[in-house]
């Protein structure tokens, strides 16, 4: 069995990249899918809300934003609740498809969160600050917000490090399509 982990920095094209890697190929593990599941949990939104003193459990995700802008450490402290779940259902999924040839996993922070080590190969999906941006905008994404966790995240450079593959996604969709395709030919 090939682990395949794509990453890359906040609003670079991870879940696109994925979906176009995994598709016909093998079955797709999302960490970010995971945390909105995490959500829509009513056990897991009154711990939330009780760690971040919020009343409001409607608004749960738009007032720990809040909070997060105006404390950047709650994001440290989210990610402490966030991260062992996400693990531990990763853990499960790699159990699960464990007679495929090839899994794959899309997942934000997998060098910041020390998960090299679990993957065969790693691909990063890079895209330049500016363009990142923009599309975070687009999806209705603050400027401030991008930018707290945009620094929460280590630099590209860094990140790059450690992977296998970069794919450079500034362009358009069919470009991305043709790299990507070219990096899992090797592996199919």
């Amino acid at each position: 069995m090939i682990k395949i982990g794509i990453t890359g920095s906040i609003a670079s094209g991870k879940t696109t990249a994925s979906k176009i890697l995994s598709h016909k190929n093998g079955p797709l593990f999302s960490a970010d899918k995971i945390v909105k599941d995490l959500y829509k949990n009513n056990n897991f939104k009154k711990l939330l809300a009780k760690k971040f003193k919020i009343k409001e459990k409607f608004n749960l995700k738009n007032l720990l934003k809040r909070k997060i802008l105006e404390n950047k450490t709650n994001i440290k402290i989210l990610e402490k609740m966030i991260h062992p779940k996400v693990r531990k259902e990763m853990k499960k999924f790699s159990r699960i498809e464990k007679n495929k040839k090839i899994i794959f996993y899309e997942i934000p922070l997998l060098v910041e969160s020390k998960l090299i080590k679990y993957f065969n190969i790693v691909i990063f999906i890079k895209a330049k600050k500016n363009i990142r941006l923009r599309r975070f905008e687009l999806k209705g994404g603050e400027r401030k917000l991008f930018n707290v966790l945009n620094n929460n995240q280590l630099s590209d450079s860094k990140k790059i490090k450690f992977c296998d593959h970069v794919v450079v996604n500034e362009k358009n969709l069919v470009m991305l399509k043709k790299k990507l395709l070219s990096i899992i030919k090797k592996y199919v």
